[in-house]
């Protein structure tokens, strides 16, 4: 396998897969999150205090958290093309079933239904991507997905406030028309999915056979000069201290990520914005994410390091929101929420090709999941915490300081505990470049 030849391969599967992958995600976090815009009309109709508003927004994850680990290893064995149609196919049939709502109990009932359906898709992406790119490509390549994240918030703050605009057509609230018309996509999407994506290198019709040859022993080489290295079995993954200090960083990084996502816009509509204004503004934050994405990403893979930049940006993170907690009620504000965007999704590129250096094939499955699993119960605890906070203080500001602090507790733990060296992925890239 020559240098153009490698490069062509990674190139051709990049370009096939990617866009598939992106639009999935955008699709997953817009149905993730949109409730976040329609709170901006559905509390009041339905009568959800900011305390129910923050338990319904963050038992998604609770249950989330529940299924996932099972959900991954179905991967696994079932293959990742039928397993991840199937996980779009379902969330999309009960995000837009959230237009049904009808009251407290409905919510948090929907929204636990919606985290169980969504459960295991973006670690099964990440365990799909180890199927398809060797180590010294992961970082950049977990960018490109990722950045899908700041990319629908920024799209789907503009849409789903233009949606509420709907407001009386055919009889539908706004808010109703707004989950059917970002959860129904998604359902058809999934069938598309289920058509065109292959499981593996050596599925791939469109690469040639010494291509596919060619990649799949490389990734095949990954996994056995990591098993070979490692040996763990899943139950010694799922206790490995490794995996349990990335499972505390995603949870930092998670907690901080959706406790602003889903008040931000009731952040910024205590400004005194319009709702287009504040779904423009809302944009602002992620935007600058998509920088941090593509920024630490390269850096990551350019200089082959993952701890250093994991913690530089969750230290951002936490200064970021420490002066947007201080600058609170001005719109000064927004600059710093946007500093702390930047880490936030900075964070991902260098953090999610960690536990791929000592984990592989059940493994990786099952570490993978469990670390998105207990992170992703930040995804409860932002919320809830930020509403509970909402509630007793009237104001967002301590909940910002309570992100800022547990984000930094996230930047000591990286240089103290995760110490893993990436041998495997300079073998795997001199490899590549001898081939």
């Amino acid at each position: 396998m020559s240098n153009a030849v490698s490069g062509t391969t990674i190139k051709k599967v990049s370009i096939r897969l990617m866009p598939m992958l992106f639009v999935g995600y955008v699709l997953a976090y817009i149905d993730r999150i949109n409730v976040g815009f329609a709170a901006l009309k559905m509390n009041a109709d339905v009568g959800i205090s900011s305390y129910i508003f923050g338990l319904g927004a963050g038992v998604f994850f609770l249950s989330y958290f529940i299924f996932e680990i099972p959900s991954n290893l179905a991967l696994a064995r079932i293959g990742a093309r039928r397993w991840i149609s199937r996980i779009m196919i379902s969330w999309g049939i009960i995000s837009a079933a959230m237009a049904l709502v009808q009251g407290p109990t409905s919510f948090v009932v929907i929204r636990f239904l919606l985290g169980a359906a969504e459960a295991g898709f973006f670690p099964g992406v990440i365990l799909y991507l180890t199927f398809w790119f060797p180590q010294a490509y992961r970082a950049r390549i977990v960018a490109a997905f990722i950045v899908a994240v700041p990319v629908s918030l920024a799209v789907g703050g503009p849409i789903s406030t233009a949606i509420l605009g709907m407001h009386g057509f055919a009889g539908l609230k706004g808010w109703q028309w707004l989950f059917l018309l970002e959860g129904i996509p998604t359902v058809l999407f999934g069938f598309v999915f289920l058509a065109v994506m292959p499981d593996k290198p050596r599925d791939a019709k469109w690469l040639s056979l010494e291509e596919r040859t060619a990649l799949q022993s490389a990734i095949d080489d990954d996994d056995h000069a990591v098993t070979q290295a490692h040996g763990l079995t899943v139950f010694q993954a799922l206790s490995d201290s490794r995996v349990l200090a990335l499972a505390f960083i995603w949870f930092a990084n998670t907690t901080a990520n959706l406790g602003l996502a889903f008040f931000l816009p009731q952040i910024l509509k205590g400004l005194g914005l319009t709702d287009m204004q504040t779904g423009f503004t809302t944009s602002i934050p992620y935007v600058f994410g998509t920088l941090g994405i593509l920024g630490f990403g390269y850096i990551s893979d350019r200089y082959n390091e993952r701890r250093w930049t994991l913690f530089v940006a969750l230290a951002m993170t936490a200064a970021g929101l420490l002066v947007a907690g201080l600058l609170h009620g001005s719109l000064m504000a927004v600059a710093f929420m946007a500093v702390a965007a930047i880490g936030i999704y900075g964070a991902k590129p260098p953090f999610w090709p960690l536990p791929s250096t000592f984990l592989a094939g059940r493994t990786a499955a099952a570490g993978i999941a469990l670390i998105n699993a207990i992170g992703n119960l930040g995804g409860f605890v932002g919320p809830y915490v930020i509403g509970w906070i909402r509630d007793s203080t009237q104001s967002f500001e301590a909940g910002l300081y309570f992100l800022a602090v547990l984000t930094l507790l996230g930047a000591v733990v990286t240089p103290i505990v995760v110490n893993t060296r990436f041998v495997t992925a300079r073998k795997t890239s001199s490899s590549l470049k001898q081939a």
